[in-house]
């Protein structure tokens, strides 16, 4: 086993395996691995603090604001990565998001819960970013659209079996917050530890960059990266928290609504993906950000006019499946890069990224406490900036072709 684990396979000769020996088979295991952690954290968060932690707005604006931190700090990955293998960071990362998700019942506090939650949100985003540069160097360009739709199709698979578990068993099997908190972050600790013993170390061709990298060519992805990250913490925060201040939803209601969005997912994502494939990252984000605005300004409405539950959970699975689309964000970025910044430039977006998420929740906890719509009207107006920024895509992205700027430079007769 250790030997495998030290073993090192290019990936031309790792293409030529059985599937499950793969890379591509790494990821999938990876992306199922990780919502079973952090779908069923998301999952009990909202009851669990206000049912037994006593939060309210301002607090929950602050534990996410918090939980944000380690996105912003992403950037530290370009300095691990020197040392360690991307794909061991990955690995270990992972584990750490699942052994802090187990004990989070554990300290039912404010303060404990700040702790848990930096914890498992630094294995979550350093994840996140080593997961991000291992697709775009392990999937060839021409088959990044659908096969990251196909990793989409299995993260939503594997939260539909923890939201499923929690639907059906909450109430009738008397589930605990800390049952389903033990069994959902253990599980994603032991696939895990089989990843880091049973997979070779792949390599890509491409040496990686192991320095910062700021790139004056990449501004319009660092600006989407940017608005992206502002927008859907308002989602992340207040969307679901909605649903059970506003209309008093229990664990398995609210569960059931997340059901409905992966079950969604599953069916849509790889259909997204052939939709980028076909319509190319500048149409699939313009349409995500138009869909995006209408959502945010109908949540507003709910708060206006007063409608109804109905609409709201019918709203909050158009947002995800919305969101679901940002890929083509990362398929934008694989055109225009050169190969050997994509695992510093993903530290850097990550980064970029959560600037904002940073300190927004937490104010936007305070502007919650007075006016829930005008959150909401927010996220609102930064989907209206992304849609600017979006049209600056040009249809064909490549190196020296990023913006519609270089377009017109390159070829004036267009």
């Amino acid at each position: 086993m250790a030997s495998r684990r030290l073993q090192i396979v290019p990936l031309a000769e790792a293409e030529k395996a059985p599937f499950l020996q793969r890379p591509i088979a790494l990821l999938m295991i990876m992306a199922a691995a990780m919502p079973l952690a952090f779908a069923v954290w998301s999952a009990l968060l909202n009851n669990f603090v206000i049912e037994v932690a006593g939060f309210d707005g301002a607090d929950i604006g602050w534990l996410h604001s918090v939980r944000e931190i380690p996105g912003f700090l992403a950037i530290g990955v370009i300095a691990i990565i020197i040392f360690v293998r991307e794909q061991v960071l990955g690995i270990v990362s992972l584990a750490m998001l699942g052994a802090a998700t187990a004990v989070t019942a554990w300290f039912p506090s404010f303060e404990g819960l700040l702790i848990t939650t930096m914890i498992s949100s630094i294995g979550f985003h350093y994840y996140e970013t080593v997961n991000q540069s291992l697709q775009l160097q392990w999937i060839p360009k021409a088959e990044a659209p659908q096969v990251l739709g196909k990793l989409l199709a299995v993260a939503s698979g594997a939260s539909l079996l923890a939201y499923g578990v929690l639907v059906v068993g909450w109430k009738s099997l008397g589930l605990s917050y800390n049952l389903v908190y033990m069994v959902g972050g253990g599980a994603t600790v032991a696939i895990a530890v089989m990843c880091f013993f049973l997979y070779p170390q792949f390599e890509a061709p491409e040496p990686q960059n192991k320095s910062f990298v700021l790139r004056r060519r990449y501004w319009l992805y660092y600006a989407l990266q940017f608005m992206s990250g502002a927008r859907r913490q308002i989602f992340i925060v207040f969307a679901a928290f909605m649903m059970v201040e506003r209309f008093g939803m229990e664990v398995h209601q609210l569960t059931a609504l997340f059901l409905i969005n992966f079950i969604a997912n599953m069916v849509f994502a790889p259909l997204m993906g052939r939709m980028v494939q076909r319509f190319g990252e500048r149409r699939a984000l313009m349409f995500e950000y138009v869909g995006l605005a209408l959502v945010f300004l109908a949540y507003g409405g709910i708060y206006f006019f007063g409608w109804g539950v109905l609409l709201a959970g019918a709203l909050y699975v158009i947002d995800h499946m919305l969101f679901a689309l940002a890929f083509a964000l990362k398929t934008y970025f694989q055109k225009i890069a050169d190969p050997r910044d994509i695992a510093p430039t993903a530290a850097v977006s990550f980064t970029i990224n959560h600037i904002a998420a940073v300190f927004l929740p937490a104010l936007l906890g305070y502007l919650w406490l007075v006016d829930p719509g005008m959150v909401f009207g927010l996220a609102a107006a930064m989907a209206l900036v992304s849609l600017g920024l979006a049209m600056l895509i040009p249809r064909h992205p490549s190196a020296g072709h990023e913006t519609i700027f270089q377009k017109r430079l390159l070829a004036p007769a267009e």
